[in-house]
């Protein structure tokens, strides 16, 4: 031991409190035959897993053991020795031999353990590989199942069940949602008169989870958690498992009070990790653990500001008989009402209450903020709406402001169409005037034809044709009277750009050419009334109503220019003097 550097100190030492105190040299050669890997060395000692297996890497074997609180100072129950034991020289000799030895005897009890189980009758720990006799021929692997495989095992061991199975699951009612004025450590009541009375026996309500998740949920909803450790190496695990762990009273204490139990058997990797952490060397092992304030803060304000911090409470191992053993029920049961629960409860009380503040002002600042949003979600709906009205309202004045500039400029465009018209109207009317109405035929003496005109205005006037005068004549004479007294005769055009002829004949080209009716004007006999239509070409002569002279009637077709011309034409005579042949 002297030649060992620090390091392997530790592994000795460690190596031994795992198998119960082995010898150093022994200890010390099976460690240097893993390279001083101690998970190794115990697998190789309790037989599970094979001397070939590939070695650990180095950061497995040398990795940090968690490290909790101890607060011992109420237990007031010291730990039992540690049995030592020493290794004897025929074992190790005759071991190669006992497992073709112990065979029938494993099937044999195998099989009776199976018929028990089904019966759920409890039988003694008869499994004879726990003696080591019996080891299998292929290794077993370091992880067996877990929690959930040592429960199952352990039901059937016992002939009892979990109660969290026969009853509610744990999980199903939350420390947070509960009444203020109450305690999660003692939210199951209901338990006094319930599956206790059935004469079935029950198991603690053990958590299947990881051991870690187990201390998360315990800071994490501020619970008492217990850890219970077993291993079959050790002959007072079945008698625990039979009197403390079906205990009624131990099982309803845990119930009651909402603790969180979670427990394996070392020879699984969940549990012997657990091991390691809680330095638990004597087994079945016991441990209470809760949330508790840092014992040594630098001032007043920094234990107000330090957050409690996970803490072992308690551990008891050793055996379970007699009744005042560390880990017997009602040891275990006096330790949780007497001590533990009335150190622990009032403080998990006060965290479970600022759990409770905490979650409520959430719940607040989330309907707060739920309001904030639904309330500048409706203001810019809002807000939107009344921008989208103005950009509707804006686009209908635009729309109507473009509509009516339209308007003007088409009625500017029509006016100024029609003004081009009249212009060239008044062009084609003076023009008419010099070039047919003031150059009279020259057999406008013989046998002339006296024709009385009443103008839209009310006016008349009497004109002589000739014989040979046309319709045209008549036509051009009505509508020389519309022209403004503004445009004298002396300032007629002699000819115009458009003419292409002279005369009559220059007049009627241009009246065919024209679309839209040229005169604007109707002409009719004055009785019997009947319109006399221009016609190109036709003679006053040849109309019956005209013949001999007669007396016609003029009618504007355009309405809206009667007012406008009716002005402009000045009618001088009241009297056309008109005489017939006939009369004379």
């Amino acid at each position: 031991m002297d030649a060992l550097d620090d390091a392997q100190r530790r592994a000795v030492l460690q190596l031994r409190e795992i198998t119960n105190g082995s010898d150093d040299e022994v200890a010390v050669s099976v460690l240097s035959s893993v390279d001083w890997d101690v998970q190794r060395a115990a697998e190789l000692i309790f037989g599970t897993s094979s001397t070939s297996a590939a070695p650990l890497p180095s950061s497995s074997r040398s990795h940090a053991v968690q490290t909790f609180d101890i607060d011992d100072s109420r237990q007031g129950e010291p730990d039992l020795p540690v049995r030592q034991r020493q290794p004897s020289s025929y074992l190790s000799l005759a071991r190669p031999l006992w497992p073709f030895i112990a065979f029938p005897l494993h099937v044999l009890s195998s099989l009776f353990r199976f018929i028990f189980g089904v019966l759920h009758i409890p039988i003694p720990q008869l499994r004879f590989s726990s003696l080591n006799f019996y080891r299998p021929l292929r290794p077993r692997p370091s992880s067996r199942g877990g929690p959930d495989r040592w429960l199952r095992e352990l039901e059937e061991e016992t002939g009892a069940i979990s109660i969290g199975r026969s009853k509610l699951p744990r999980g199903t009612t939350s420390s947070l949602l509960m009444d203020p004025g109450q305690s999660s450590l003692t939210s199951r009541s209901y338990v006094t008169n319930g599956p206790f009375d059935d004469g079935r026996k029950y198991l603690p309500d053990f958590t299947i989870c990881s051991y870690e998740d187990m201390l998360r949920t315990c800071q994490r909803e501020a619970k008492i958690g217990c850890v219970i450790l077993v291993s079959e190496e050790h002959d007072d695990v079945a008698e625990f498992k039979r009197s403390t762990l079906t205990d009624p009273a131990f099982v309803k204490t845990l119930y009651e009070n909402d603790i969180i139990v979670w427990g394996g058997d070392v020879r699984d990797q969940e549990a012997w990790s657990a091991s390691e952490k809680l330095q638990a060397t004597t087994y079945p092992f016991v441990a209470f653990l809760a949330l508790q304030p840092r014992r040594n803060p630098s001032s007043s304000s920094s234990r107000n500001a330090s957050p409690p911090s996970l803490t072992v409470l308690s551990r008891h191992q050793g055996k379970s008989v007699p009744s005042s053993g560390p880990t017997s029920a009602q040891t275990l049961v006096d330790h949780l009402e007497r001590q533990l629960l009335p150190r622990v409860t009032p403080f998990l009380g006060r965290i479970i209450a600022a759990q409770r503040e905490r979650e409520r002002d959430r719940h607040l600042r989330e309907e707060q903020d739920r309001a904030f949003q639904n309330t500048a979600k409706r203001d810019k709906e809002r807000i939107e709406a009344k921008m989208a009205e103005e950009r509707a309202q804006l686009e209908a004045k635009r729309m109507a402001e473009e509509e009516a500039r339209l308007a003007s400029q088409r009625r500017a465009r029509e006016a100024e169409i029609a003004r081009q018209k009249e212009s060239d109207r008044m062009a084609w009317r003076r023009w008419t005037r010099r070039a047919i109405v003031n150059t009279p035929p020259g057999d406008a003496g013989q046998g002339s034809l006296r024709i009385a005109i009443r103008l839209p205005s009310g006016g008349r006037i009497v004109q002589s044709f000739a014989q040979s005068a046309s319709l045209t004549s008549l036509y051009a004479l009505v509508d020389a009277h519309f022209i403004p007294p503004q445009f004298t005769a002396a300032d007629d055009p002699f000819a115009l750009p458009e003419q292409s002829s002279t005369g009559e004949m220059a007049l009627e080209d241009h009246i065919l050419n024209q679309a839209e009716e040229y005169w604007g004007f109707r002409v009719a006999s004055a009785y019997p009334r009947m319109e006399i239509p221009w016609k190109r070409g036709v003679k006053l002569s040849e109309i019956d109503q005209l013949k001999g002279g007669g007396q016609v009637v003029v009618e504007l077709i355009d309405g809206r220019r009667r007012a406008a011309e009716r002005e402009q034409i000045e009618y001088a005579e009241e009297d056309d003097g008109y005489h017939t042949e006939d009369s004379e």
